[in-house]
């Protein structure tokens, strides 16, 4: 199916961005290079991500009457995305996320969370006819453990797959798992929800399983430029990755898991559908900043390619 319909629920926020020779250290103040706000927050990346991958995206999230609500919401409209159901928070500010980004393109991050806090189990609700027509509901952990809740209960009731990014890391509900038909940690979140650290594919594979005990139908664990790991019913292996030179790794799982949305939805076996969101990924690595690091579906064929 090509230009599938693709709900994310999740996160908005913007990025203000110092690049760095390197993280500092607690109590240490570095003088730095260059400063860039962009565009950010783990729902709205993944929906850039998937817009810009090929999909038709509907976004619900909640942003402030602010500044940033209004340049996050005009972005979103350039991209594509739906915005029916982004609401304006009257009560809370858009949320903002500080980052430092060393040279080697490692990154640290804290987030304040503003009006992605708010968005609320009944924001969901307004939604559900939209959910209930999508191809695939993707969400992640940056608002409230109940929302993502009830939003899988809803696309579970319609019969439409859900694909889950548990990020931030968090201990999650059997309840909930059992609603996901893919979930995508990377190896310090399949870490906190499993006790088993990922170190190579041996502990990934045994990570992997411990979470489809849980209820999960597949679990894909992002490596990085090692690629990442896929485990279904049949068994597990590793998906190659690309090796690149990073210069940002901000939100290359975000655009990972929007990319990995539309290959799937769009009917591609999933090793295919892996390796194609691996090439975004990969892309996204070489760029400074969240969604202006997300490629375009162009851009991700001819990765492929060469």
């Amino acid at each position: 199916m090509k230009n599938p319909h693709i709900v994310v629920v999740g996160s908005s926020n913007t990025d203000m961005i110092i690049k760095l020779d390197r993280i500092p250290r607690p109590g240490e103040t570095l003088l730095g290079g260059a400063f860039v706000t962009a565009s950010g927050g783990k729902g709205a990346n993944q929906a850039v991500g998937a817009a810009r991958a090929g999909g038709k995206v509907t976004l619900v999230a909640r942003v402030g009457k602010d500044m940033f609500g209004d340049q996050a919401v005009a972005g979103f409209v350039k991209d594509g995305i739906v915005v029916d159901h982004v609401t304006r928070d009257k009560s809370q500010p858009s949320g903002v996320a500080l980052i430092f980004v060393g040279k080697d393109g490692e990154n640290s991050i804290a987030v304040a969370g503003g009006a992605n806090a708010q968005l609320s189990p009944a924001d969901v609700k307004k939604a559900k006819a939209a959910i209930a027509m999508a191809s695939v509901l993707v969400m992640q952990l940056e608002t409230p453990l109940e929302t993502v809740q009830a939003a899988a209960h809803l696309a579970a009731k319609a019969g439409v797959p859900v694909i889950l990014n548990p990020a931030p890391a968090q201990a999650l509900p059997d309840e909930l798992l059992q609603k996901v038909s893919i979930l995508t940690p990377n190896e310090t979140e399949a870490e906190l929800l499993t006790g088993i650290a990922v170190t190579d594919d041996a502990s990934a594979a045994a990570a992997a399983a411990k979470l489809r005990a849980r209820g999960v139908q597949t679990v894909i664990i992002t490596l990085g430029s090692r690629g990442a790991f896929v485990a279904t019913e049949k068994g597990g292996k590793r998906v190659r990755g690309f090796k690149v030179k990073a210069v940002d790794t901000t939100a290359a799982g975000d655009i990972f898991n929007g990319a990995l949305t539309v290959a799937l939805a769009e009917g591609k076996p999933l090793e295919a559908a892996v390796r194609f969101a691996n090439a975004a990924a990969a892309i996204s690595v070489t760029r400074l900043g969240a969604q202006p690091s997300a490629p375009t579906r162009k851009e991700i064929e001819k990765f492929l390619k060469a």
